[in-house]
């Protein structure tokens, strides 16, 4: 099947998204810092099962093709997007559906499965974190500067954004997500992670340079009932590099 491309007024703002399969599962990708639908999920909205799932991927504001507005990162960043991708995922007619978010996409996905239970079926997280600590400040400073990205990475987001918007929005990112450092025990949505009421499988890339695995198990550790799959050879992307068995895994837990 085709995948569509489209957008919709949500919260005062034109979303676009992309959207393939007929399936009676809906299932919402929700894609990392910088990211859209088109970077972040290709494998996915290519490969995924179209006759048991409908796919949406969409583009956070300010991100990909949700431009205007410009991207900001005000402190509440995080809960903006979750309530835009559920307000999304309404106003396009699906009364529950799945999460799948990656990086910044599955804090997103956090806090939505917590804050929005009753529409939320089954969530995957990947690359994610509920708190940053001076380490991953660290590391995000590391990625700060675009010019050092490996060209694979880069090629991508400025040929979508072209240099200046992808150089100072990353900036801007590395700003707004080191502020949570500031507080006493850099939380994101700690406290939202008990909430979570849905399945919840997680997965970790044994070799991700951007997010330590203590990440991964703590939202294990804090959300009942959920699971954990490591993948040794997974970085961050693991995803993309590994979409056959990254895919394989999900359809399985999403059943």
């Amino acid at each position: 099947t085709s995948i569509k491309s489209a957008k919709i007024q949500v919260n005062g703002v034109h979303l676009h998204y992309q959207q393939t399969g007929e399936g009676n599962h809906a299932v919402l990708l929700l894609p990392g810092m910088l990211g859209s639908g088109q970077t972040d999920f290709g494998p996915q909205l290519k490969s995924m099962n179209k006759q048991l799932f409908t796919i949406v991927a969409w583009d956070p504001r300010g991100y990909g093709q949700s431009i205007p507005p410009p991207r900001d990162f005000p402190p509440d960043f995080f809960e903006r997007d979750a309530k835009d991708a559920v307000d999304l995922m309404q106003a396009l007619k699906f009364k529950k559906f799945s999460l799948l978010g990656w990086s910044d996409g599955g804090i997103t996905a956090l806090i939505a499965a917590a804050k929005y239970p009753a529409l939320i079926h089954k969530l995957v997280v990947w690359g994610a974190n509920a708190s940053v600590t001076q380490e991953d400040v660290r590391i995000y400073n590391g990625i700060r500067d675009v010019s050092k990205w490996s060209e694979k990475v880069k090629k991508p987001l400025e040929e979508m954004y072209g240099h200046k918007y992808f150089a100072k929005t990353c900036e801007a990112w590395v700003d707004g997500i080191s502020r949570f450092a500031e507080k006493s025990d850099g939380n994101i949505c700690q406290e939202l992670l008990p909430l979570i009421k849905c399945p919840t499988f997680i997965i970790h890339g044994g070799k991700d340079p951007l997010v330590p695995r203590a990440h991964a198990e703590y939202i294990h550790k804090n959300i009942k009932g959920s699971r954990l799959l490591l993948m040794p050879e997974g970085k961050h992307n693991l995803h993309l590099r590994f979409a056959d068995e990254f895919n394989r895994q999900v359809e399985d837990f999403l059943g």
